[in-house]
This record gives structure tokens, sequence and C-alpha cells, in this order.
């Protein structure tokens, strides 16, 4: 499919923008979105940026009933240099097309969806807040829209792209989020859908987080569904622990999200000189470095936040802090470096900037 291929209709009436201080997250959406359609007769066809509304689907739509959904999340700032720009956005693509093997959904040009994503972009580009830590979030996603109720793939899906201005996700400065281990709720298994990003994954994590948040805290942690022993994921976030000078993250197994800032926290360290090992880690072996001394921080990472660092952890009867309940060193080096170059008042010795225009 060719880029002159994309139609454009554009909206009559402009939406009145919020104030950058109203935005928080996901709240307000842009006046465009892209959309294209899947047929197994015809494959993806049809894109196009039409104005940002309510989408018509027959009810017996297959994703209503069976689930297959995919979805990712990215984001577009504005910097001084060069313009509005995107962070590996490549890397979404590809995970997209992964998580859509994963679920039976037929795959998408990546090439031809990123250009379309940077159109809409330009489009729509006023939307993009310009207060500090602020940002557009971008979510494509594609749904089963075949109207059937036999179970089986869908031969028909339809893949939609929308934006949303964001805030800071730090207003008052990074603060340390408590976390509860969940040893009861499941949110993955290996060899389950772990590893793709649809949405009955963060469905079955909501009941675990109302938990969480009923007994204090701000996120979960997740254990291994068949050992119930094994340290996976925080909340929507890949997990990291610095111990004794190492920093170690859960290996993917393909129970866990491979996230693309967990990855560029891997390179942005090992480019450091810190050493970095993905391996299995218990949640004993955890508690048991902290009460040795040894456990020197903690934090998530995530398209969202960034760096979430992790300032308390309960595990049964356990509490423990971390780094003095304060955000690490390590942690605080991190976001000033991904935000940095995320913005582009860094440096961006990994290629990972990507302008739009």
């Amino acid at each position: 499919m060719s880029h002159s291929n994309l139609k454009f209709i554009q909206r009559e009436q402009l939406k009145v923008k919020p104030k950058a201080s109203e935005l928080g997250f996901g709240k307000y959406f842009t006046d465009h979105m892209f959309v294209m359609d899947y047929s197994t007769e015809q494959g993806w066809y049809d894109g196009r940026i039409v104005p940002y509304g309510p989408i018509s689907l027959d009810p017996s739509a297959m994703v209503f009933h069976y689930g297959q959904e995919v979805f990712e999340g990215m984001k577009a700032y504005k910097t001084e240099k060069e313009g509005i720009v995107l962070f590996r956005p490549d890397m979404n693509v590809k995970r997209m097309n992964e998580s859509s093997t994963r679920l039976s959904i037929p795959q998408v040009d990546p090439d031809y969806v990123l250009s379309a994503i940077k159109q809409l972009i330009e489009i729509d580009q006023e939307w993009i807040p310009e207060g500090d830590g602020t940002s557009l979030y971008i979510r494509p996603f594609i749904i089963a829209t075949e109207p059937c109720l036999g179970v089986r793939a869908a031969k028909q899906y339809q893949l939609l792209v929308i934006m949303s201005p964001v805030g800071s996700y730090y207003k008052e400065g990074i603060h340390p989020v408590s976390i509860y281990v969940e040893d009861h709720y499941v949110r993955a298994v290996r060899g389950g859908t772990g590893a793709a990003k649809t949405s009955g994954n963060y469905a079955a994590g909501i009941k675990a987080q109302e938990v969480a948040k009923d007994l204090g805290y701000s996120q979960v942690l997740w254990l291994d569904g068949v050992e119930n022993k094994y340290i996976e994921e925080v909340g929507s976030m890949n997990v990291f622990f610095k111990v004794n000078g190492e920093v170690i993250t859960p290996e993917l197994s393909g129970s866990i999200l491979a996230g693309i800032t967990r990855d560029s926290v891997i390179a942005m360290l090992r480019s450091w000189g810190v050493p970095v090992t993905e391996r299995k880690i218990s949640v004993e072996e955890l508690f048991e470095a902290h009460q040795k001394g040894q456990l020197e921080e903690a934090f998530g990472t995530g398209t969202a936040a960034v760096i979430s660092p992790i300032g308390s952890m309960k595990w049964e009867e356990q509490q423990i802090e971390i780094a003095g309940g304060e955000i690490g060193e390590c942690a605080h080096k991190l976001y000033d470096s991904i935000t940095g170059i995320q913005r582009g008042t860094l440096d961006d010795p990994f290629g990972w900037r990507q302008v739009v225009k």
C-alpha cells in the first residue's frame, strides 16, 4: 500500500484544546484519528485520517466476545532543535506485530503504519503540549470487527490510531511508590499472552490493583504464575533492582512484556559500564538482599512514567523500605538521561529519536 493512498477528511470544527494544567492522562483526544481496515480477501486497505469520533461496530463483532485485540503506547515530543520527535517508534510497531502474531491477528506493514502515524501527528501537531514533562500520547490498536460468534480468528479487523495530550507524570517531582507483592492473583503464565500487549492482560490485573489500593499501596508486583515466587512485572511496568552494585531485571521468559523503556534502560546502563543481568529473581532473594543491606534501589520502567522509583515493598508479613524511601542515584540519572534524549536537550548517541517534521 503506497503512502499516496492515505485519504484525509478534515474535521469541520476543531475542538477547544484543554489547558496544560488540566491534561492528566488520556482524558482529551485530538481532532483526528487514523483508521485502516482488513479483510482476508483484500489484506489491509483504505488507510485514512478522519475526524476523531465514535466507531460503529456490529454487536457480534468478535472483539467483544473473544478479545482479539492488541495495542501500543508511544509519545511525541516538541524539541527546540529538531521540531517534533518520536522515541523509538519502530520498536512499538515491531512489538505490535509480535503481539498480533500471538493473538492470530494479521501483521501490518511497519513502514506504512509509521508513516501514517507521522502524518496524523503533523495534522494534529497543535495538540502537542509544550509544558515541562508533557507530551502527545499515541495509542495504535487493532480490533477484530467480523460479526460472528464462532470461536476462531476473525476475518475482518480494524486498526485505529488515536492521540491524547498528556500532562507531566510527576507534577510535584518524582516520588517513589509503594508496592504490594501479589501472591494470590496471577497476571500471566509462560505460553500465555503475558508477552503480548493485549487488553485481556490488563483486565485480569485490575482486581489485584484494587486490593493493593485498598491496603494503601500504589502498585502491584506480580510473581510468576507457576511457582508464585519469581518476580515478573510491576503493574504495567517492567522492574529493575540494584543489588550490590549490579542491576538485575527479570528475563524475558515469555510471560512478561518486552518493554521499550526496559530495553533502553539496559542499553544505557551498559553504556555507562554498570553491570546488568537479565535473569530469574525470586521475591525471597530480594528481601534477603535487603536484610543484608545490599538492595540499593528498585524502580519500574514504562512509557508513561519512564522511570518510577520504588520506595517500599510489602510481601506477606514483611515490609521493607528501599533507598531510604527516596529516588536512588541510578534511577534519577536514568530518568534525566532518557527524558533528555526524548526532549532533545541531550545528545542521542543511540539514534533513538526519530524526527516527524
